[in-house]
């Protein structure tokens, strides 16, 4: 087991701390780092690409799983995989799409661990469908702070604390997930302009029969076309809708396009007038209604994996990426908070807004019936701490919330409003772990 002291941060690069970073390569390595961890405790972590300070533990231990990345045994028949924690989505779909089987759920890159999509219970575009990551997952093995391994099932306390609980519960060694059959590599994707943000909403609530769905938002547009977008919807393509000559390869791996030079060459522009005309530049390049269009599925879920720097973009200081949701119902708070952040003026070269649907099993998950709204700031822009603890205001005062997963700068004061089965977690943890062996930076800012 390699051992090394690193310093480490989130994906948006923000809250810097250094740990002593351990590698285990079995899970009897595993244990020994969790029993002789130090009053600083350890926090399991996988690639790093969640942006907040969960996976982090300033002058602890962290445990990077990536080492243990075995799959163990596939199913085919029934589309189930047993893997070790830091199996990557990535592996998981080179091996189980030639056998006919994808995802039911994939988030916004293919470089994440099984265990860290447990953690935080990650969803995807096709929330309103599948659920989150937790609702496919048949069962997993957790290394407690007592050593012990245990096997957890849904329907448990444990394992509703464990997934969307960012590593507090103990160190995910192993899961079994349950896969969605599909026939083709394919997706078909419709594409449609709105020109402003009601139009957008109403796009959306009318939605449609196809189970993907998101809108890239333009957050500079202000006036009448505050809250502009591109909708897209998806869904995979059946074989019986390729050509003959097609057939035999429909499941065959392709490769998402490269973009030349991917994306770091936007480091240099970066900032308000280069967001405002990147924004215009993807809305005006957007077909204003396209349907049926073939793409591939990395090039329809992984678009931004062919930028390898793409978090990157802003030259100093980081980004943020601000995650939160409000219910259905709270339109009015989802468009002042929308009119707000086009009115600062903040340079959000990227957003994404979603529907999602019935929330997951976890104590601490993030999705849940209503509105998600993700978008990336510059660290650096004056006054942004306060501009968005004022957003964190209006978001828990209609009843929702910020994806912890995505957090390194919420205010503890605002947490219980915005995840009322709170006290049953930390109830869990004392029990679970009363010396405290699972910590991470996020869970001391927030008393977790």
């Amino acid at each position: 087991m390699s051992v090394d002291t690193v310093s480490l941060t989130g994906w948006g690069r923000t809250a810097p701390t250094t740990a002593l970073r351990f590698r285990p390569r079995s899970y009897e390595e595993a244990a020994a780092t969790v029993l002789g961890c130090g009053p600083r405790g350890s926090i399991a972590r996988g690639l790093g690409r969640a942006h907040g300070d969960a996976a982090q533990n300033a002058g602890g231990s962290v445990l990077d799983m990536t080492a243990l990345d075995r799959v163990r045994a596939i199913d085919a028949a029934a589309g189930l995989v047993v893997c070790d924690a830091g199996t990557t989505l990535h592996r998981l779909r080179e091996v189980m799409l030639p056998l006919g089987w994808f995802l039911p759920v994939v988030p916004g890159g293919r470089y994440v661990t099984v265990g860290g999509a447990i953690g935080s219970d990650a969803h995807g575009d096709n929330h309103r469908a599948a659920g989150s990551f937790a609702r496919h997952v048949t069962e997993f093995t957790l290394l407690t702070a007592d050593g012990e391994v245990r096997t957890v099932h849904p329907g448990t306390p444990l394992f509703d604390a464990t997934a969307g609980g960012l590593g507090l519960t103990g160190v995910i060694l192993s899961a079994t997930l349950r896969f969605r059959p599909v026939t083709t590599s394919l997706m078909a994707v419709d594409t449609q302009r709105a020109d402003g943000l009601d139009d957008l909403l109403a796009r959306m609530t009318r939605g449609g029969h196809r189970p993907y769905e998101y809108a890239r938002i333009d957050l500079t547009a202000r006036g009448r076309a505050t809250g502009r977008a591109v909708l897209v919807t998806a869904d995979h393509v059946p074989v019986h809708a390729l050509p003959a000559s097609a057939r035999r390869t429909a499941l065959a791996l392709r490769p998402a396009p490269r973009r030349p030079g991917g994306l770091p060459f936007l480091s240099g522009l970066f900032g308000r007038l280069s967001a405002s005309a990147l924004n215009e530049i993807g809305y005006r390049s957007a077909p204003r209604s396209r349907t049926g269009e073939l793409r591939s599925l990395a090039a329809f879920f992984h678009a931004l994996d062919a930028a390898p720097h793409s978090n990157r973009v802003s030259p100093t200081g980081g980004r943020v990426h601000y995650a939160f949701l409000v219910g259905h119902g709270q339109e009015e708070t989802l468009r002042r908070i929308v009119g707000r952040i086009a009115r600062s003026r903040c340079p959000s070269f990227r957003a994404v807004l979603r529907r999602c649907g019935e929330g997951g099993p976890g104590w601490l998950s993030f999705p849940a019936p209503g509105w998600n709204l993700a978008l990336d700031l510059p660290a650096g822009l004056p006054g942004l701490a306060r501009f968005l603890d004022s957003l964190d205001e209006e978001v828990a005062a209609a009843g929702g919330r910020v994806s912890l997963t995505e957090d390194a700068r919420l205010r503890p004061d605002a947490l219980a409003a915005m995840y009322p089965r709170l006290p049953g977690f930390r109830a869990l943890r004392a029990e679970l772990d009363p010396t405290g062996a699972f910590r991470s930076d996020l869970s001391r800012r927030l008393s977790l």
